[in-house]
């Protein structure tokens, strides 16, 4: 039997994953959840070598993977001494493993960028892959923190209710203000509507919005709620400007259809060029966030 849920954050000795261990220590803090490091190594991808140097204390991959998980342990222990956290090693690509690992916990986090020059390119980009297979919500932390800004959520047409429901338990946990934002998409060359369509393509915006906040603010109570509804010739332009000083960004993900392991284009533009935290919303198969409405890539 699966135990209590716990937040599962990925540790490759870089700065941006130290950044991602310490907001997801503060996380678990938060949640009053346990703290799951995980570090992967590829070196036997590479190498059989994994031993010691012969005659040198400590040497060897292996040592050297062992230190990372560690250090990332630590890290966590010293930002949140009252959480429970344990570390495991595993060998290999990391996406599948922490896409495995963290299948039906709370949350998986992420830095924004792991290994580069040669290595990053064999594993590719770890939080992107991610995004696209993970059973739970990834969130993906960057540097560009807004500590007093709000919870950012974008909704289409069908309302984005996983995108919507993590979101506000992420502003009910941070007691931060929640902003819910749907884009009117309009491409380049669009008829301009009658006066008629305009009125009723507003009314239908409003709507969603509208229903939108109505959940939010049942989900969380006392937790500030306002809402936008913003018109763009490129949807994920338009999110990324209204969550310039957001607190957490949070998107749905398509990647349920025929090909499972593909992401939304909306949430894939975001995860580009987002400077702050973004949370993917992914619920595994069970997810009923629908992008195909955002479905615009141009910036």
């Amino acid at each position: 039997m699966h135990g209590p849920r716990s937040i599962v954050a990925g540790y490759d000795g870089s700065e941006e994953a130290a950044a991602a261990i310490r907001w997801a220590a503060q996380q678990a803090r938060l949640r009053s959840l346990r703290l799951h490091v995980v570090h992967v190594s590829i070196w036997p991808l590479l190498t059989r070598k994994l031993g010691p140097v012969p005659g040198v204390a400590d040497s060897g991959l292996e040592r050297s993977a062992e230190a990372i998980l560690e250090e990332g342990v630590n890290c966590a222990r010293t930002c949140a001494p009252e959480v429970d956290v344990e570390g495991t090693l595993l060998h290999g690509l990391p996406a599948p493993h922490l896409a495995r690992i963290s299948s039906g916990e709370e949350m998986l986090v992420v830095g924004s960028r792991g290994l580069g020059g040669f290595l990053g390119l064999l594993v590719g980009s770890v939080s992107l892959e991610l995004a696209a297979t993970a059973d739970c919500p990834v969130a993906v932390i960057r540097s560009d923190v807004h500590p007093g800004g709000p919870v950012v959520v974008a909704v289409d047409v069908s309302g984005s209710r996983n995108a919507l429901d993590d979101a506000c338990a992420m502003a009910a946990t941070l007691q931060a203000n929640l902003r819910v934002i749907h884009i009117r998409h309009t491409p380049p060359g669009y008829r301009q509507p009658d006066q008629q369509e305009s009125v009723a393509a507003r009314f239908a915006a409003e709507e969603v919005i509208s229903a939108a906040v109505r959940r939010a603010r049942s989900l969380a109570p006392g937790i500030p709620v306002d809402a936008r509804v913003l018109t763009d010739t490129s949807v994920p332009h338009a999110i990324l400007k209204a969550s310039v000083e957001a607190r957490m960004l949070v998107v749905g993900s398509k990647g349920h259809g025929f090909f499972r392991e593909t992401i939304g284009s909306t949430a894939h533009a975001v995860l580009h060029h987002a400077r702050g935290p973004v949370l993917i919303s992914r619920h595994g198969n069970s997810s009923l966030d629908s992008e195909e409405q955002f479905d615009d890539t141009r910036l």
